[in-house]
């Protein structure tokens, strides 16, 4: 197994995460904000992030294929369950592709102009896109946990 296998493997586990945390939380609270945290995200929002995260970085940094993404607009995404596992899916495919693209040694075809030196190489940007799944995986898991405890105890979310 080579290093983008292993590294591909791990994206595609985080992934497997995120649709068993949107299926668990069902459409009723998959747009569900924490109201007691400022700026909290729902898990389709964090979906729809890590989804322009996998493709800006995979496709538009390493590989020079222009994406285009609205970052701001990601968090502010909401939908079904059906809606985000299929971004997840879209994303996963395109993610096995840029993988399977990459030249991990060598540079990034387009850095990014506001940190061009940040990520030297294809697999550090790669590096970047899995820190990335499991820094926002933890954050879903914490609104899951929070949400459906509301919900149990018959709160509403918003």
């Amino acid at each position: 197994m080579t290093a983008a296998d292993e590294l591909l493997a791990s994206c595609e586990g985080l992934l497997d995460q995120y649709e068993a945390l949107c299926s668990e939380l069902g459409d009723q609270h998959v747009t569900a904000r924490l109201d007691e945290v400022s700026g909290s995200n729902s898990a389709f929002a964090l979906v729809t992030h890590v989804a322009g995260v996998m493709t800006r970085w995979g496709r538009t940094v390493n590989r020079g294929m222009p994406v285009p993404r609205d970052r701001d607009a990601e968090f502010r995404a909401s939908g079904t369950v059906e809606e985000a596992l299929a971004l997840l899916e879209r994303a996963r495919r395109d993610l096995v592709d840029d993988v399977r693209a990459a030249r991990l040694g060598d540079p990034p075809v387009a850095p990014p102009p506001d940190q061009p030196d940040a990520y030297p190489t294809q697999g550090a940007v790669l590096l970047h896109v899995h820190e990335e799944l499991a820094q926002h995986l933890g954050q879903l898991e914490v609104t899951r946990d929070i949400v459906l405890e509301r919900a149990r105890r018959g709160g509403v979310a918003r």
